[in-house]
């Protein structure tokens, strides 16, 4: 009887996903992570927040660099672009000026986007690109067998820090708050739907939004942030949070302890796109436009 009713829900929930529209949005490569790697929760909630928004796959550029999350381009299907580690946010804001139309979402771990990529992420942000950063951040290089990452834990074990890890943990949150993120939230894979509202959230937005998605590595880490560990520790904002109050997110982004999930911060200003079409007109560029067109008329 218990298989007849799993059966029953298996070819429903099928049925749902089918009618849903959002295998549109997947390629016919399948994911190559380990299983049970939080990164499956974004392979769905990707595809998911696109079709709710209603964005052509045609439309959509998804960028990345080079780790386990970078993998990401392959498994959706949209435009997309493995560039080269820790130059995930040049590449984005190279395509987004180039056609404005396009959406753009960049993709990348802890390790290729405060590592090595650490020094694009304040230009990038106070700029405003219109453009959607997803950090997958596992604490550990995953990839290349599980050294520590600039979002290890103190005390954390790994064949680079047989001694365990001495250094300080980095903040991503305080610092794209610093930087002038327009939009930045946090999440868990282990939460898959409001993972997807707050992807759909920050590719609606328009300007930098940055989404930090704690993700367990269950190949490589076994006693920081796992399922269990981090089920316990996280916590919904306060109800009265207001995410326009700069410094009460600044307040919540410092709980390391027990990470606030949901959107933290949101300010409208104007986008890198709106600052080159002043550009644009000040050089007189949209009067010489005007002139030809005319002219041709």
């Amino acid at each position: 009887m218990a298989e007849a009713h799993q059966q029953i829900y298996l070819e429903d929930k099928l049925k749902e996903v089918r009618e849903s529209g959002r295998l549109e949005y997947r390629s016919k490569a399948l994911p190559t992570w380990c299983p049970g790697c939080g990164y499956f929760a974004m392979a769905g909630g990707v595809p998911a927040a696109l079709n709710s928004l209603g964005i052509a796959p045609q439309d959509t550029v998804v960028v990345s660099g080079i780790g386990c999350s970078s993998r990401f381009p392959f498994f959706v299907n949209t435009y997309g672009f493995h560039t080269l580690h820790g130059r995930v946010l040049p590449v984005a804001t190279g395509i987004k000026v180039a056609n404005d139309a396009l959406t753009v979402i960049a993709v990348g771990g802890d390790g290729d986007g405060f590592a090595i990529g650490g020094g694009h992420v304040p230009h990038a942000a106070r700029r405003n690109i219109d453009i959607t950063y997803l950090l997958f951040d596992n604490g550990i290089y995953g990839l290349t067998k599980g050294q520590t990452s600039p979002t290890s834990a103190i005390g954390f074990r790994t064949p680079t820090s047989p001694y365990t890890n001495p250094d300080q943990p980095l903040n991503p949150l305080l610092m794209v708050l610093a930087y002038g993120a327009t939009w930045v939230g946090q999440a868990f894979a282990g939460h898959p739907q409001q993972l997807e509202e707050l992807i759909r959230q920050a590719i609606a937005h328009r300007g930098f939004s940055y989404l930090h998605i704690l993700s367990p590595c269950v190949t490589f880490d076994k006693t920081d942030k796992t399922y269990d560990r981090l089920e316990q520790r996280v916590r919904s904002l306060p109800a009265n949070h207001d995410p326009q109050d700069f410094a009460a997110a600044m307040r919540q982004a410092m709980d390391v302890e027990t990470p606030p999930m949901g959107l933290l911060y949101v300010n409208e200003r104007p986008t890198l796109a709106d600052a080159l079409d002043g550009i644009v007109v000040k050089a007189g560029g949209a009067e010489k436009r005007a002139r030809k067109v005319a002219k041709a008329a």
